[in-house]
């Protein structure tokens, strides 16, 4: 049996001192408490639980900062939208995987150790289907299994350009299906080893409430993902459209709960905010992205007043980092709200261990697949912080790494150790390859 000492870790029931663990078949085979450190144990400061990244787009790693020089009319969501368009005309399927793994091993190293891939990316440059329909999809399997990290796929259902059947751009063509290709489709992914799949009708945008309905059948108990109220003006055509706005709308319409998560959410009434909130869905926050996009501030301080279920993901992947994402949460409401700690959830309270337990419990539920903690029988899914980090003791340590420096010295998967001083073990060979497809992508 394998054996991990730390001098902290975070267990379900808080931190505790000088903590052993035993690993064996990938799981926590026992967990001692005020233990001595054993001749042989691999021995690092703190230990906390990965954290479940719950929205990426993968392959958006590769256009990271092709869309920072402004534009002749200013520049929004939308015409970054066009941008990416563009890059993923050229791509391939090796170049989906060899994008797929760099973004991966990033996350494992900045603290996250399983990935939804919310994975639209479904034909070739033409727009025409593979001869295998989950061609694109094994590619970004292939790069998880590469890298390690535990994969949630939630392939994407897209059928039109906009509310109200609106036709499909020539820049969409790669994301289009049928129900019936969708179905297919659905079937392939599924069967791919170690993988747990959910569906994702993209947006109310991009589905008519006939094929929302249809493609939500087809998750059985696997999650549900879905674009909403990431824009202003998505939410002004949904009006429109239906009278009503995107939460609304799916609150009214579809059986929003806890098996579902709304990516964004960002425009929401007060009213849309509590009944969200009561629903039990998880609200998937992508804050740099959100950030980086211009797409507006989520209402955090009021979700959070009203009970309601957040974790965050790293969406476009313009930058990856597990406590990046939460720094930009909570600074995000510092900045609307002219106040500070606003997520910790009272008083007395560390906002950094508020922000990563509600990330933790908020990721998992949306992604499926076995609860993170440690404990014994749960998996051997955890990171070690930097040394430097523990030095401020238990949440201290957790703020300092929110807050401060980020700083993840290893991580495991499963048991095996995938990060060591920083960097993923196979990170020289999986950056030589994408290097290599990024100088031909814009070459």
């Amino acid at each position: 049996m394998q054996a991990l000492f730390f001098d902290q870790a975070l267990l379900p029931e808080g931190w505790a001192r000088g903590v052993r663990l035993g690993i064996a078949d990938g799981r926590i085979a026992s967990v001692e408490r005020h233990a001595e450190r054993q001749p042989g144990d691999d021995a690092h400061r703190a230990a906390i639980p990965g954290l479940p990244n719950l929205h990426s787009h993968a392959f958006q790693r590769g256009m990271a900062g092709l869309a920072e020089t402004r534009g002749p009319k200013g520049d929004d969501f939308w015409t970054w939208r066009e941008v990416m368009y563009r890059f993923l005309d050229r791509m391939d399927p090796e170049d989906v995987e060899a994008i797929a793994a760099l973004a991966f091993a990033e996350m494992l190293e900045g603290g996250f150790t399983r990935v939804g891939e919310f994975h639209y990316l479904h034909h070739d440059r033409n727009g025409q289907p593979y001869a295998d329909p989950a061609e694109l999809s094994r590619r970004v399997a292939a790069a998880a299994a590469q890298t390690g990290i535990r994969l949630t796929l939630l392939p994407v259902f897209y059928a039109q350009g906009g509310f109200g059947a609106a036709p499909p751009t020539q820049g969409q063509r790669r994301f289009v299906s049928t129900l019936d290709g969708f179905a297919r489709l659905l079937e392939a992914a599924s069967a791919l080893p170690g993988v747990t799949v959910g569906v994702a009708p993209h947006s109310l945008r991009a589905v008519t409430p006939e094929q929302l309905a249809a493609v939500i059948a087809m998750a059985s108990a696997g999650p549900i993902h879905i674009h909403a109220a990431e824009q202003v003006r998505e939410v002004e055509d949904c009006l429109a459209w239906s009278g009503a706005r995107p939460v609304e709308w799916l609150l009214e319409h579809a059986p929003v709960g806890p098996g579902w998560c709304l990516i964004h959410a960002t425009h929401m009434t007060q009213g849309e905010t509590e009944n969200l909130a009561r629903s039990g869905a998880v609200a998937g926050l992508c804050p740099v992205t959100e950030a980086n996009l211009g797409d507006g501030i989520f209402p955090g301080a009021a979700w959070q007043a009203h009970g309601g279920r957040y974790g965050v993901g790293t969406d476009s992947n313009v930058s990856i980092a597990a406590a990046l994402e939460l720094q930009t949460l909570e600074y995000s409401q510092r900045l609307a709200l002219r106040a500070r700690n606003l997520m910790a959830g009272g008083e007395g309270r560390s906002t950094g261990r508020a922000l990563f337990d509600a990330a933790l419990a908020g990721g998992a539920q949306a992604l499926g697949g076995p609860a993170p903690g440690l404990e014994e029988g749960a998996p051997a899914d955890l990171i070690a912080l930097d040394p430097g980090l523990a030095e401020a003791g238990e949440d201290a340590a957790l703020d300092a790494w929110v807050f401060s420096k980020g700083g993840v010295e290893a991580v495991w998967v499963a048991g095996e150790q995938l990060v060591a001083g920083r960097r993923h073990r196979d990170r020289p060979a999986i950056e030589a390859r994408a290097r290599g497809t990024l100088r031909r992508l814009l070459g």
